[in-house]
């Protein structure tokens, strides 16, 4: 699915909802430059045409405990997409594992998992993670502070290509 097809109203409200899910439908058609009924129409249409996927809270996992953050670099023994799908599957499973990457390369998966404590994450790695069929290696990194967490895509460059092609 192309941004392209969006016009620059759509890739407004596109941009008003990734900072802010919350407001009401008033606000986000007052901030686009049109009336709230045809604003809640795009909404609607973006949402049918998978556009907006869902609407989340930005939750600080350290204030709820989550104390340790890890990515897992994972290779696999067999990468037939049957053992790909599985992988997945077990990763989709995991509630530590809260993102799940597959790359090309030498590693297969990557990895975001969050844990309260290291004895809580070295569990799951050798419990679960290492010991999961086909699993091959895991080689881990601990995050020790984080620069930019940005969810969403740079609208900027969204509307620079835009008005390129236009």
């Amino acid at each position: 699915m192309s941004g392209a097809r969006l016009d620059e109203i759509d890739r407004k409200i596109l941009a008003e909802l990734q900072g802010d899910g919350r407001m009401t439908n008033v606000e986000l058609a007052r901030r686009v430059g049109i009336s709230a009924p045809p604003c809640l129409r795009r909404v609607r249409a973006l949402e049918e045409m998978g556009y907006i996927r869902g609407y989340h809270a930005d939750i600080d996992a350290r204030e709820l405990g989550f104390e340790v953050q890890v990515f897992a670099m994972v290779r696999l023994l067999s990468q037939s997409e049957r053992d790909l799908s599985a992988f997945e599957a077990l990763c989709r499973d995991w509630p530590l594992v809260r993102e799940c990457h597959m790359l090309n390369g030498e590693i297969d998966f990557i990895l975001k998992c969050v844990s309260p404590d290291l004895p809580s994450f070295q569990r799951f790695l050798t419990e679960s993670l290492t010991a999961a069929p086909n699993v091959a290696s895991v080689k881990t990194s601990l995050v020790i502070r984080c620069a930019k967490d940005e969810p969403g895509v740079p609208f900027q460059v969204v509307e620079e290509r835009a008005a390129a092609v236009g």
